[in-house]
């Protein structure tokens, strides 16, 4: 943690970039990256000798000076498109 934010990252042995993708319905998988990219305030790719790292960042509760505000949002998904999962 840096600052009031959450870094989380992932790291695999692949050096295929990843692709944001907005699966149907009726698929199994393909929802990762999107919602991770939903849920975070940034996200990104980091290349590594090898393979590669996905990175996400989350504000903290209270980061903004408005602790209350805050927690009452953190875990809000009423703004996630659940169509579009």
């Amino acid at each position: 943690m840096r600052d009031r934010t959450l870094t989380c990252e992932v790291s695999d042995a692949s050096s295929t970039s990843p692709h944001l993708r907005y699966a149907a319905t009726t698929d199994e998988g393909g929802r990762g990256l999107f919602l991770v990219a939903q849920l975070s305030q940034r996200w990104g790719t980091r290349y590594t000798s090898p393979g590669k790292v996905i990175w996400a960042e989350q504000a903290l509760p209270g980061a903004s000076g408005e602790p209350e505000q805050e927690l009452l949002g953190f875990f809000d998904i009423d703004d996630i498109d659940i169509d579009a999962l």
